[in-house]
């Protein structure tokens, strides 16, 4: 009662990253609150699963194992979790921010009326004073995302409604096993408990996923560009200057709505969130919406004509200088001294 739910994506019988990071995001919350965490999993052939789950620091997990639960279709999940939630009445429940997220989160808020916060970049437990009502709230989740086209950082609060549902993209919280040998209990559920038969009325018959082209998400370096690269021919620029360091390219919106540079290279709040040891932006302006998906880099070098570029703000090193003028100075060095 009144703990802290995840729901963790299936891809066949692996739980995907960013279920993972939010269990462990969810750990420190249920620390913060005193409660405990729990996961839920729907799937097909889940023998084991608990294995993968248990040691993020997990207490209870719900297993709903059974032939129509993977691949995902929306009805029978949606309908597990509405059942169990009118049963746990958890006070959290998070979920990443993927195609299935952004399909089961709305469903299940919707159904249990209780708000949902999509695109979270951070979360965190304060109070909340409503001074009209004159009420005071406590161990409330602040449900933290940039608003207003990215021009300010939106803390959101749920003070009434259970639970407090928000969706966090892959990569934004950071993913760590609590203990490997973490003890909880294991609950296999009877699906037809929670899911009628009617649910099923959607059949996979054919699927197919495409792996990405990239390796953005777990580069050691990253060389981005923006709008200020110009042209795709300015893109291909980096392309080179990444081949020397053995680096990804990535981009920003403004780059990639330009026709500069591949969709699945954006970075930024509506798209990867990197964290790599090294962040190279070149070009790049530096709107709130890309630094969320970029600030945790070890390093961050900018290279800018403008001083006053917002992402100067958080560099750790700024070249002042045209990409036009540097980036060819920057390819010339690295390939006579990375031989």
């Amino acid at each position: 009662m009144n703990n802290v739910f995840v729901y963790c994506e299936l891809e066949g019988t692996t739980v995907a990253d960013v279920s993972l990071e939010l269990l462990t995001k969810g750990r420190k919350l249920a620390n913060q609150l005193n409660c405990s965490l729990e996961a839920i999993v729907a799937g097909t052939n889940l023998g084991g699963i608990e294995k993968q789950i248990m040691p993020y620091g997990v207490d209870k997990l719900h297993i709903f194992d059974a032939p129509g639960l993977f691949p995902y279709t929306s009805m029978p999940h949606a309908s597990i979790l509405i059942n169990l939630f009118k049963e746990e009445k958890p006070q959290i429940c998070l979920m990443g921010a993927t195609v299935i997220g952004r399909d089961l989160g709305p469903r299940v808020s919707s159904a249990l009326t209780s708000g949902l916060t999509a695109d979270c970049t951070s979360l965190e437990i304060g109070s909340h004073e409503d001074k009209k009502a004159g009420k005071k709230y406590e161990n409330l989740l602040y449900q933290i995302r940039p608003a207003f086209g990215g021009n300010i950082v939106a803390t959101i609060v749920n003070p009434e409604h259970r639970p407090q549902m928000a969706t966090v993209r892959e990569g934004v919280m950071k993913k760590e096993i609590c203990n490997e040998n973490y003890k909880g209990e294991v609950v296999i559920h009877d699906v037809a408990k929670y899911v009628p038969e009617t649910d099923f009325v959607v059949k996979v018959i054919d699927r197919h996923v495409e792996k990405a082209k990239h390796n953005l998400k777990g580069a050691a370096i990253v060389v981005a560009g923006g709008y200020g690269m110009g042209s795709k021919e300015g893109f291909d620029k980096l392309f080179e200057l990444a081949k020397e360091l053995h680096a990804e390219v990535g981009a920003s919106r403004a780059a990639v709505d330009a026709g500069f540079c591949d969709h699945d290279r954006q970075i930024g709040q509506t798209g990867l969130t990197v964290h790599p040891k090294l962040y190279i932006a070149c070009g790049i302006s530096g709107q709130i919406q890309h630094i969320a998906g970029m600030q945790d880099a070890g390093i961050i070098i900018s290279i800018n004509n403008d001083e006053n570029a917002p992402i100067n703000k958080i560099a750790d090193y700024i070249i002042n200088g045209t990409v036009e003028e540097v980036i060819p100075k920057m390819i010339k060095y690295y390939k006579k001294n990375t031989k």
